[in-house]
């Protein structure tokens, strides 16, 4: 997009919104830094919920464990099946045992042992660094250096890759959580299955193994995608104007049978319900690309922000999330931005709990029930 086709957008978004919705600054919030919760709910479905309904643009206050009755025969739950590896290390250079942080990001799909990494301290990190990791039970050689810290490494170990890496890997938690899980299971979601994610799908912490069997005794059919989480969920935009910013690239997969149940749900008018903005972002790549769901794989940059025409889904369960980022857009872009802003001021009103380890959101729409 060229210089005048930005301009262009943003004079269109002026006189239909009569302001500029492609300003980074909009997607701004006051929250109380004691309001980012620190630690997992004690019961998982005990979360809080706020439930909006996009038509009339009301809200209330329930749990989570009260979705079994927002949800009806017939609906169509799509979750995202990915699995948080402990993919934060930490090594020293082989040569100058200077200290080194890498996070595991993307495996390469062609390439065994290749991996895309974020480091930090990535100045000391050029092409032909070797780094070790533990006493050498895995160590690593810089083949490419990115921007940003980014780094592409291969890995050598002896034995099985994921039994090293739960040795020698931390959880990657975000910044905002002060402190390593006591479990690395309340890092992961109760139905997390493909292994690769350097993130969680946090909507899904909600869920339990009692939530789902009320849900499929009910008739609401379950059905699992893959997006393994990187830095294309939680990168911090840095452009004023959002049409700059460029998503990373995330791997997502798609099976047949998926594809068919979720044709047929549309083909049928049955509602299909995202759980988080992963499960959004790999319905609406499939979905934009072949006006279908198909068996597929590849890696998405979908950024998905005001002005986004959905195709895919009807109803989203998520978080709340950081002020200016892609994933408050992606909601605003569901609803409208002085709606969902009107939801998190009365969430922090509320005192909920935000981000991560927090509460979260039910957007449906009436008049689709």
């Amino acid at each position: 997009m060229d210089e005048k086709e930005i301009q262009e957008k943003i004079d269109q978004a002026i006189k239909q919104y009569g302001y500029n919705i492609y300003d980074l600054n909009e997607y701004d919030y006051y929250l109380p830094e004691e309001l980012i919760a620190q630690t997992p709910a004690e019961k998982r479905d005990h979360s809080r919920m706020l439930v909006l309904d996009k038509k009339t643009k009301t809200y209330e206050d329930k749990h989570f464990y009260d979705i079994v009755n927002y949800l009806k025969k017939g609906d169509v739950l799509v979750r995202n099946n990915t699995k948080v590896i402990p993919a934060r290390l930490f090594g020293v250079k082989e040569d100058t045992h200077a200290h080194v942080e890498v996070l595991l990001l993307n495996q390469d799909k062609t390439q065994k042992d290749v991996w895309e990494t974020l480091c930090g301290n990535a100045r000391v990190i050029k092409e032909g660094t070797k780094i070790v990791f533990g006493n050498g039970e895995l160590k690593a050689t810089c083949l490419k250096v990115l921007d940003e810290g980014l780094r592409i490494l291969k890995l050598e170990y002896q034995g099985i890759f994921y039994e090293v890496l739960d040795k020698l890997g931390k959880m990657p938690l975000p910044p905002y959580i002060k402190n390593q899980v006591g479990q690395n299971e309340r890092y992961q979601t109760v139905y997390a299955k493909v292994e690769g994610s350097a993130a969680a799908p946090t909507a899904g912490f909600h869920f339990t193994e009692e939530i789902n069997k009320q849900l499929i005794d009910k008739g609401v059919e379950i059905l699992d995608v893959t997006l393994h989480v990187g830095l294309g969920t939680f990168r911090p935009v840095k452009e004023s104007n959002i049409l700059l910013h460029k998503m990373h690239s995330e791997y997502y997969q798609m099976s047949k049978e998926v594809a068919d149940r979720l044709n047929l749900a549309k083909k049928e008018g049955r509602r299909i319900i995202a759980v988080g903005t992963t499960s959004v972002r790999t319905l609406e790549t499939i979905y934009q690309q072949f006006n279908e769901f198909r068996a597929t794989a590849g890696d998405t940059k979908l950024f998905i922000y005001p002005g986004f025409k959905f195709k895919a889904i009807d109803c989203l369960i998520t978080n709340f999330h950081l002020p200016k980022s892609t994933l408050i857009m992606l909601v605003s872009a569901f609803v409208d931005r002085e709606t969902i802003l009107k939801c998190y001021k009365h969430a922090v009103e509320e005192k909920y709990r935000f981000f991560s380890f927090g509460d979260c959101m039910f957007i449906y729409d009436s008049s689709k029930n």
